[in-house]
């Protein structure tokens, strides 16, 4: 198949740092590539594809505008859909991971589009997405559905990561706990750093730090962080993540939220490393309890699972992540709903 990936253009495929998105884009892109399909990744400049490239602005947009707009369309979105309409004939399918507003041209457009919904929030646009419910969308999660359930839904499908670039660490001699995200109150990182200094044990905190989250921060996280029992390194690149990944003893995930999936569990796992996770949103879907870490529904329970961690088989950990969230069965769940929906268009 000739396949279009329209990717968002905040950041470069794959991301340098911090990028869930653009990560998942990147995969979904050598997977597909991997099954002998024609792949063009529409992305901004400094992007890289195992398909075809066509660099729709010259650097990425977080760049141009001086940061995210989290509020408004940017008006440089929509020269993705100018270089798209350039090569309209080149393609059987559309793949759209930019949200809801490029269904604007939906009606336009003879080749199918269906659309995978990466949020972990209700639509940031209710009235287009109230205006384009009966398209095709994909969730990553079934309790992603649960933020707009009145979407046509044609698939679950999770995400999945490169597991053979994940070396994991099998020894149980792991010193250190591990958070790594955003620092955000959703994210539960206070819940991560007071457990930890609780339970007197080491923890390294990575991820990037919001502005909108900085008093929150100032009240709730580094009052704790010493740099010796509790440190913060900022973001990390993969190769840096791969390494704290593998060499923790735990990943805490300890969320306030209804998190869409949270590709770093399963990064996590593929090191061989389990998760302590609060119930909340596709947690359950990924995590399974006992086995590859433990889910649990209050502060006391987290700390236990945490004390206890060494109980669950890192070699688990590793057979599940593998089996059950490789980019190769992401990519091809994809085809086969590709095909599907050709077969009925």
């Amino acid at each position: 198949m000739r396949i279009a990936q329209l990717a968002p253009l905040w950041k470069t495929i794959p991301p340098q740092k911090y990028g869930g998105v653009e990560l998942v884009v990147a995969n979904l892109t050598k997977g597909l590539v991997n099954l002998d399909h024609d792949v063009t990744l529409f992305a901004c400049g400094g992007s890289k594809s195992e398909g075809k490239l066509v660099k729709v602005v010259d650097k990425p947009l977080y760049d141009i505008v001086g940061g995210f707009s989290w509020k408004s369309i940017q008006a440089y979105e929509f020269l993705i859909f100018d270089e798209l309409f350039k090569r309209l004939n080149d393609f059987d399918i559309i793949h759209n991971h930019l949200g809801f507003h490029p269904l604007v041209f939906s009606k336009l457009i003879n080749i199918p589009i269906v659309t995978t919904i990466h949020s972990s929030l209700a639509p940031d646009f209710p009235y287009l997405a109230e205006r384009f419910k009966d398209n095709l969308f994909v969730s990553i999660s079934d309790a992603q559905r649960k933020l707009a359930p009145y979407l046509n839904y044609v698939k679950t499908i999770y995400l999945g990561v490169e597991t053979k670039k994940f070396e994991p660490n099998l020894k149980n001699d792991n010193k250190y706990l591990l958070f790594l995200g955003s620092l955000t109150k959703n994210k539960g990182v206070d819940l991560a750093v007071k457990a930890t200094s609780e339970l007197k044990e080491k923890l390294i905190i990575a991820g990037e730090i919001r502005e909108e989250e900085k008093d929150f921060l100032d009240k709730e996280v580094w009052p704790y962080v010493d740099n010796h029992m509790i440190k913060f390194i900022g973001e990390v690149t993969m190769s840096e993540k791969i390494k704290l990944l593998a060499n923790a003893k735990a990943l805490l995930f300890p969320i306030r939220w209804n998190e869409a999936f949270g590709l770093v569990m399963v990064e996590s796992m593929a090191c061989g490393t389990p998760v302590v996770a609060y119930r909340s949103g596709s947690v359950p879907e990924i995590v399974a309890d006992k086995t590859t870490g433990f889910v649990v529904d209050n502060f006391e329970e987290f700390k236990k699972g945490i004390k206890i961690v060494d109980t669950i088989s890192r070699e688990k950990c590793r057979q599940e992540a593998t089996k059950r969230f490789d980019l190769s069965l992401m990519a091809q769940n994809y085809v086969e709903l590709y095909k599907d929906i050709l077969n009925k268009s």
